[in-house]
């Protein structure tokens, strides 16, 4: 099984299909194919902030659901949208509302139509990816060891939000504890969520959240091959959006 694990896109169409294409993909009709069987796995956090999430949206449910040529696990601002979307009251801000934005700008036969299919990918998205073949596990915040096969609500707040403690930095954002330090496993654990300039590895773990929207590149992580391929965003560079750690 040869895979190809695609970081968090938010929104960035563009950046997406440049990147299909660098990986070796050719587009066929409105959804991207590899000639040597490579399955795309998209690692969440698919829409919100950047320019085009319904476009990214609709790629992606051709590609999972309606072709079965790439595999999707959902993230914390595809968890949103899917309660929006279900007419939940949520909060239209840390990027929802871009999306929200887009949404309202199609006529009501679209937004029946781009609800349905959002509706559908999300619901028939595993919590997490266990690929056997590939020796490794796709969660979109990163999944502990002692979690890997349970489905519990623990799970999935972990799975969606990473490692919280509950607390907040001064700038508002979660205080999460850096799990993959103490992971052991043989099987890799791929993962996005926190954007890094650059993909983290720390034992078999890796961060591909290159932080595409906020003006840094967007990351494929290839197996069995163990290479990391990225290509430059077209968006502007926000320094202060990115996660530092104390061993770099």
């Amino acid at each position: 099984m040869k895979i190809d694990v695609i970081g968090d896109i938010h929104g960035c169409f563009d950046e997406l299909c440049t990147l299909f294409l660098e990986l070796g993909y050719k587009k066929e009709r409105n959804f991207f194919v590899h000639q040597d069987g490579r399955i795309p796995v998209f690692v969440g956090d698919l829409t919100d902030r950047g320019p085009a999430s319904i476009k990214v949206m609709e790629l992606v449910y051709e590609m999972v659901v309606q072709q079965k040529k790439a595999r999707y696990v959902p993230g914390n601002h595809c968890n949103k949208l899917y309660r929006f979307f279900l007419g939940n009251k949520v909060q239209q801000q840390h990027g929802l509302e871009t999306t929200v934005a887009e949404y309202e700008t199609l006529d009501k036969q679209k937004q029946a139509k781009v609800r349905k299919q959002f509706i559908t990918l999300y619901e028939d998205a595993p919590l997490y990816l266990q690929l056997l073949e590939a020796n490794a596990v796709i969660a979109h915040a990163g999944i502990k060891q002692s979690y890997i096969g349970r489905h519990d609500k623990k799970v999935k707040t972990f799975v969606l939000y990473g490692d919280i403690t509950g607390e907040f930095d001064e700038d508002g954002r979660p205080i999460r504890r850096d799990w993959a330090q103490h992971y052991q496993g043989n099987t890799w654990i791929v993962y996005g969520h926190t954007p890094v300039l650059n993909p983290r590895i720390i034992n078999r773990t890796i961060n591909i959240d290159t932080g595409c929207v906020f003006g840094n590149k967007l990351t494929a992580f290839r197996l069995p091959e163990e290479i990391t391929v990225s290509i430059p965003s077209e968006q502007p560079l926000l320094e202060e959006k990115f996660r530092s750690f104390p061993d770099e």
